[in-house]
């Protein structure tokens, strides 16, 4: 991609990195890297993936099985979901994607679904968990506990999150691995519930597992980056109150966590998975008003203290995300400017009462 001018000029798009359509998305997202490949190639058995519906689970299931067909394997690929959108259940099965509709939460649901060696485990609940907290529970926490029960024999990744982590002094570099939980209300209460589920089978039981805390995966699609564009582009007022966050390339994301499968132990292990920088929302603002020709408008100021985690472990073990975020803003630029689809799906990332 071109670089950015910085003088006042409009900046340019179109260079042979963007991403225009979501057939070219969906291919840069689950393209597998070397380590994806060759983490698959020395697993034995299936790759299963709960949750296989939502905003992640299509691309990384893809993205496992576009590894898997590198290698001339024959193992497969199982997406299970309760696929409310018909068109993604047919997307996975066009990459070649095994896929079962299911309600996990139903009586035995589980124990039909195929034996497995590897879980990606990506069931969850947030939005709407304000007035049916039961729900969140019995998503995030319920299903966890069964799930760990149905797969003792597997190696898990259970994705988790950083909001079990207490809110940071910006100045501090955000949350470690060590940093004791803090979890700010009942979906961040839930999602702890949910780990301490899946470390109850692997310290009873022996279950490999590892808990994937992510931080703000981005695409074009969705992310804080959209949410913001979006705001500039339509002159909305941002919300400084959260005024600092972490985000990261949902491609790298993906790949993190396959790789993640060899990492699964008991007692299990902790990730945090996000981008290296302390994003300021002032500057994601300033900056994509600049690439869209829009004055961001301001409400509330920034706090001393935010949801933020660091990911220096992740980048040791793995590299740096292949998608900077200065790529990143630029690509979400274009493609608000474009209009172009989107999952309508706001982050709400301004939340600091835990409430969703």
């Amino acid at each position: 991609m071109k670089q950015i001018n910085q003088s006042n000029a409009k900046p340019e798009f179109g260079g042979s990195g963007s991403i225009t359509t979501v057939e070219a998305l969906d291919e840069r997202l689950s393209g597998p890297t070397p380590g994806v490949i060759q983490t698959l190639s020395e697993l034995d058995g299936d790759l299963l993936v709960l949750g296989a519906g939502g905003k992640m689970g299509p691309t990384l299931a893809r993205m496992a099985a576009r590894a898997l067909k590198t290698t001339g394997s024959r193992r497969k690929v199982i997406g299970v979901s309760s696929f409310s959108s018909p068109e993604i259940r047919s997307r996975l099965d066009q990459w070649g994607i095994m896929t079962i509709k299911a309600d996990l939460l139903a009586p035995d649901a589980l124990a039909s679904l195929p034996d497995a060696e590897n879980v990606i485990y990506m069931c969850g609940r947030k939005f709407g968990s304000t007035g049916a907290e039961w729900n969140t529970w019995a998503t995030n926490v319920l299903l966890a506990g069964l799930a760990a029960r149905r797969y003792s024999k597997a190696r898990i990744v259970a994705f988790s999150s950083g909001n079990v982590y207490p809110f940071e002094p910006v100045l501090q570099g955000g949350s470690t691995e060590n940093t004791p939980p803090g979890p700010v209300g009942e979906y961040a209460m839930s999602c702890l519930g949910r780990e301490r589920f899946f470390d109850y089978y692997s310290h009873e039981f022996g279950l490999n597992v590892l808990h994937l805390r992510l931080n703000y995966a981005i695409e074009l699609r969705y992310g804080i980056l959209l949410d913001i564009a979006s705001q500039v582009w339509n002159g909305r007022p941002i919300d400084l109150t959260m005024g600092h966050v972490n985000v990261v390339w949902q491609g790298y994301a993906n790949a993190v966590a396959l790789q993640c499968l060899r990492l699964a132990a008991s007692p299990p292990g902790v990730l945090n998975v996000t981008g290296p920088e302390t994003v300021s929302i002032r500057w994601l603002a300033t900056r994509l008003g600049e690439l869209m020709d829009r004055q961001p408008v301001f409400s509330c100021t920034e706090a001393s203290s935010a949801l933020l985690s660091n990911a220096a472990r992740c980048h040791c073990l793995f590299g740096y995300p292949d998608v900077s975020l200065h790529t990143m803003v630029e690509w979400v630029a274009q493609w608000v400017m474009a209009g172009s689809e989107t999952l309508n799906k706001p982050t709400h990332f301004q939340v600091r009462d835990g409430k969703f």
